[in-house]
């Protein structure tokens, strides 16, 4: 970390390659997303009830492809626009076209900025309840296997509690958030090396007490290759879920000391490091351990293997204890408990990260008028965005105790209404990078053209597959998407009003004549 200076907006320039890098590692956080998702991924079935859970590692493959393809994206509109500040995505959509020299696009630039940020406030507004909610379900569970049962009004009470905690670090500043998120992730990629180590080994050392049958997948090349097209598209829209978070280190150009260098490397080496290595080292030992050794009860009936992963509230965590009972000396039940209280961590990583990033967004627009000025209210001690911060904290709760209340419909549902907005920020980032660089001498076909269409593409595609397939799989997997489609409706309906007034009060165009951008 060099010496502070002070940005154009009061925010200090303390971040180097690590800082940008380990801020958006800890918004990915495969230690927290290991043990939430396994379970999603294992229940998945397709529209006639097969399961798709063979293709879970696969569908990251696939997932990670979609994620590399818009990270690209993202590190080359960075580097060419390096001053985008705690803007980000929202500060490339206006750049994109008011660099261009026709007037008939620059004054596409309020609303294609508007759009963006709207979707990007979808993404990273509801994303840290979603997190909260994830959190409560987490301590549930631990406190439960002690036999205390933890009431709604007590889930609803730790809820807030959490929330409160993730934005006093907020509050403090990046440098506390970095500081932070480098233990976060130090943490949590330990355990999951060890857990991973002895997944592996435990399917190595007891190749005699499992028949050959009784393996989930009968041989390692089983778990890396593709078992049919639609589980594998089915299970990569869930994996994407887990990989978002690499573009927020786009948000910290207002605090980064090299900002054109630095910030596009962290965009790769955040979704290189936690998606390419973490997560698919991870799942290939979580699937490779699956046996019918696992064992659940359910009303009365025992189910064994991925049956068992698909009914279990935490079937990583029923590894955990069946790993190491074998190689612990029977203290599979403190492993297990070791490794709950690092995906603790983890989820408290991933939601300081996202509330750092949605704030700073929102500063960034207040900054430009298009929200109210009190978001760009800065704190006289540690120049953050604190009545952003103050807010976000409210959100959370609001949105965490939604979540819980409504049990797993409405606790997909928000989930579902933040990867709407991540998959259309997604898709736009990828379109600006076309409009960005096209005409100009820089123009790469591959970087600039091929690449990112390909984004707005799968993008695209991902978006139409959670959803078409949500409503079409009926019950309460429809009824999760309908409450995601409601809650975006609400939010658009709302930020279109803000729109239309206050462009009626200061007398602005939402998409000016093309004359009067030629006179600008």
């Amino acid at each position: 970390m060099s010496a502070q200076s002070s940005t154009s907006t009061g925010m200090k320039k303390t971040l180097g390659l690590t800082g940008v890098t380990v801020n958006a590692m800890a918004l990915i956080a495969p230690g927290a997303f290991l043990w939430m998702t396994f379970q999603l991924q294992a229940a998945n079935v397709d529209v006639n009830g097969v399961s798709t859970a063979k293709d879970m590692w696969t569908g990251i493959v696939a997932a990670l492809i979609v994620a590399f393809l818009t990270a690209f994206a993202f590190a080359e509109l960075a580097h060419r626009y390096p001053d985008a500040g705690s803007g980000s995505a929202y500060y490339f959509a206006e750049k994109a076209f008011l660099d261009r020299e026709e007037p008939a696009h620059r004054r596409w630039a309020r609303i294609a900025k508007f759009i963006t940020g709207w979707a990007a406030h979808l993404f990273y507004w509801v994303y840290p309840g979603v997190m909260v909610a994830f959190m409560v379900v987490l301590i549930t569970y631990i406190v439960g296997q002690f036999g205390v049962e933890l009431p709604i009004w007590g889930q609803i009470i730790v809820a807030w509690l959490f929330s409160a905690l993730v934005g006093s670090i907020a509050m403090r500043g990046i440098n506390g958030s970095t500081t932070a998120s480098i233990v976060i992730n130090v943490i949590q990629l330990t355990a999951l090396v060890v857990f991973s180590v002895l997944a592996i080994m435990f399917r190595i050392q007891n190749p005699a007490s499992v028949p050959a049958e009784g393996w989930y997948h009968p041989t390692p090349t089983s778990i890396i290759t593709p078992h049919d097209f639609s589980g594998l598209l089915f299970q990569s829209t869930i994996a994407i879920l887990i990989l978002v978070g690499f573009e927020s280190s786009t948000a910290l150009g207002a605090e980064a000391i090299n900002p054109k260098r630095d910030i596009p490397r962290g965009v790769l080496l955040s979704l290189a490091i936690q998606g390419l290595l973490a997560y698919l080292f991870e799942y290939f030992a979580a699937n490779y351990a699956l046996s019918n050794k696992l064992t659940m009860d359910v009303a009365g009936k025992t189910l064994t293997g991925i049956d068992a992963a698909a009914a279990s509230s935490a079937p990583i965590g029923d590894l955990a204890i069946l790993i190491g009972n074998a190689f612990l000396g029977g203290n599979g039940f403190a492993f297990m408990l070791v490794i709950a209280a690092t995906v603790a961590i983890a989820i408290l990583g991933t939601t300081l990260a996202a509330m750092n990033t949605g704030v700073r967004i929102s500063f960034a627009m207040s900054q430009d008028k298009e929200m109210p000025d009190i978001m760009g209210l800065l704190h006289d001690e540690y120049a953050t965005p604190y009545v952003g911060v103050v807010l976000m904290v409210v959100v959370s709760g609001i949105v965490g105790t939604i979540g819980l209340l409504g049990g797993v419909v409405s606790l997909t549902g928000i989930t579902l209404a933040s990867n709407l907005g991540t998959f259309v920020l997604y898709a736009l980032i990828c379109g600006l990078t076309v409009v960005a660089f096209a005409g100009r001498k820089e123009f790469s076909l591959l970087k600039h053209g091929i690449i990112p269409v390909l984004g707005v593409i799968v993008n695209i595609i991902m978006l139409l597959a959670i959803f078409v397939i949500g409503i079409i799989s009926g019950g309460s997997t429809a009824a999760a998407t309908y409450l995601a489609l409601g809650i975006s409706a609400a939010w658009l309906i709302a930020s279109a009003l803000y729109l239309l007034i206050v462009s009626q009060r200061e007398g602005r165009h939402i998409v000016p004549p093309a004359h009067e951008m030629a006179t600008k």
